[in-house]
């Protein structure tokens, strides 16, 4: 994720290997350089390692804090002296986008607590991140979550046990990091997303920021899996935020300025310096052919399912579930979406979701009814059994804040003015709650007594430099959301981070 095999040729790595791949040859002309997380299991590895020893000299990068008797089993075991050095450098997590990382965790917590070893990684996670950005910060934390609590504390003992380390030079305003719980807002990451990256996030699934078209109809060998990264494709990094409308557009353009390119590559090559200039822009022509293919590949796969699945109408009802408050005409959409055959049955369930989420204290809920329609499309109860195992994990029973109602006039008559505009666009006018959240924070409005400090100290400035993470998850919606308030607020940095980054699916 953080560098391309081709980025690390160019430094001279001619090798890679993984420290417990069996059968490696020894090559004592090569250094090598291991850069691993400080597990038990990879301690043990490099002391098999270096009690035989396959290379020359060996530089050894942990990615986290590691103990005192782990460096000296380490020594014990290097009796032909071939570690040259051994270094923390702190990257225990993935980074995402510039302002998002993830932990690449699923399932962090059993029922309402976490699971023991989920919360030790979390931390350990969560306290590199601190220390490759340099942050000593004043905790906050969702005061309705048990899991944000602990999470709170963990991270603070650490802080306090390894004091030395996390002595960085104090700003006027201190960092703050807020830990937030995903259960509060079980909407965002069920519905269909309209921005680039969201989109193929939720409709193809980014791993690693790797796509698999391995399933799309007559795809070409070499695009069976494609690379999208914001470090490495210049139109990704400009269109990741955008609507995909305005990506056909923008495809558009991009294939007519290949073309225009194009016919340049292909005149004789009669000269030496014929053949020198194209050999020079070569590499550039390349590049961008294998550019314009992927993304027309990509957008392309994402309209058929579009079109495939029905998603504008799906999406439509999701938005009104999600943002108006009139239950008649919402439970008549979702009937009628249930009943249409090119609806698909995981689309169905997130439409039943939503709704039993929004209206499960209604008094006239027609979930029963919804739920038999549900079974009866697909004849399993497996469905019915995921609605309700959503509505216990971000039920409004569970939920910390207020999902749904405006909190007052004056975010009523805001909403009034939205819609009268007409200009927010009905696909994409969900907000995430974390945004709201965050505005409230940056404003030095969010109240202490729903998301506490940790321990005596509170900030009496408003914050500059903030972290929030996403016990449970965060979504590229609230990436996007993330983005807009680092544009829209100069002086001040927001960081979002996540067990994982979820779509519906996941």
């Amino acid at each position: 994720v953080v560098y391309t095999q081709s980025e690390i040729l160019q430094r001279e790595v001619y090798l890679f290997e993984r420290l417990d791949s069996p059968n490696r040859e020894p090559m004592k002309h090569l250094k090598a350089i291991c850069f691993l997380r400080p597990t038990k299991e990879n301690v043990e590895l490099l002391v098999q390692e270096l009690r035989r020893p396959k290379y020359s000299v060996y530089f050894i990068y942990f990615s986290n804090v590691i103990s005192k008797s782990d460096v000296k089993a380490l020594a014990e075991a290097d009796e032909q002296e071939v570690v040259a050095e051994v270094q923390e450098f702190y990257g225990d997590y993935i980074a995402v986008n510039p302002h998002v990382f993830s932990l690449n965790l699923l399932g962090c917590c059993r029922g309402r607590s976490w699971d023991p070893a989920q919360l030790t990684r979390t931390t350990q996670g969560l306290t590199a991140l601190l220390l490759s950005l340099k942050k000593c910060p004043m905790i906050r934390y969702q005061l309705s979550s048990e899991p944000a609590k602990r999470l709170a504390e963990c991270v603070k003992q650490v802080i306090t046990k390894e004091y030395e380390l996390f002595d960085f030079r104090r700003t006027e305003v201190p960092p703050l990091l807020l830990i937030l719980d995903r259960s509060d807002d079980a909407i965002t990451p069920l519905l269909n997303q309209w921005t680039y990256q969201a989109m193929v996030h939720e409709l193809l699934g980014i791993n690693n920021n790797r796509i698999d078209l391995s399933r799309v109809p007559g795809i070409s060998k070499d695009l069976r899996e494609v690379v999208l990264s914001a470090e490495n494709d210049e139109f990704y990094a400009n269109n990741m935020y955008l609507n995909f409308a305005e990506i056909g557009t923008n495809i558009k353009n991009l294939m007519e300025d290949f073309q225009r390119r194009k016919p340049k590559e292909q005149q004789k090559l009669e000269s030496i310096a014929d053949m020198k200039a194209f050999v020079e822009n070569y590499p550039q022509f390349k590049k961008m052919s294998g550019t314009v293919s992927k993304h027309v590949t990509v957008v392309g796969e994402l309209s058929r399912l579009v079109a495939e699945r029905n998603l504008l109408e799906v999406s439509e009802v999701e938005q009104e579930l999600a943002c108006q408050s009139d239950h008649s005409s919402a439970l008549q959409s979702v009937r009628r979406l249930l009943q249409s055959p090119r609806v698909s049955e995981l689309d169905a369930a997130r439409l039943v979701m939503l709704y039993a989420l929004r209206y499960e204290r209604h008094g006239s809920s027609g979930l029963p009814a919804l739920l038999e329609e549900l079974r009866g499309r697909g004849g399993t109860d497996r469905y019915r059994k995921l609605v309700s195992a959503v509505v216990e994990y971000g039920g409004k029973r569970v939920r910390g804040s207020d999902l749904f109602s405006p909190k007052d006039a004056v975010a009523i008559t805001k909403q009034f003015l939205k819609g009268l505009k007409g200009i927010e666009n009905v696909y994409t006018q969900h907000q995430p709650l974390l945004q709201e959240t965050l505005d409230q924070l940056i404003k030095g409005k969010l109240k202490d007594s729903q998301y506490p400090y940790l321990g005596p100290n509170t900030l009496r400035d408003r914050p500059q430099d903030i972290i929030v993470f996403l016990i449970g998850g965060a979504t590229y919606e609230e990436a996007l959301a993330v983005f807009n308030l680092n544009r829209s607020n100069p002086g001040v940095r927001i960081v979002l981070g996540g067990t994982t980054i979820h779509n519906t699916r996941r």
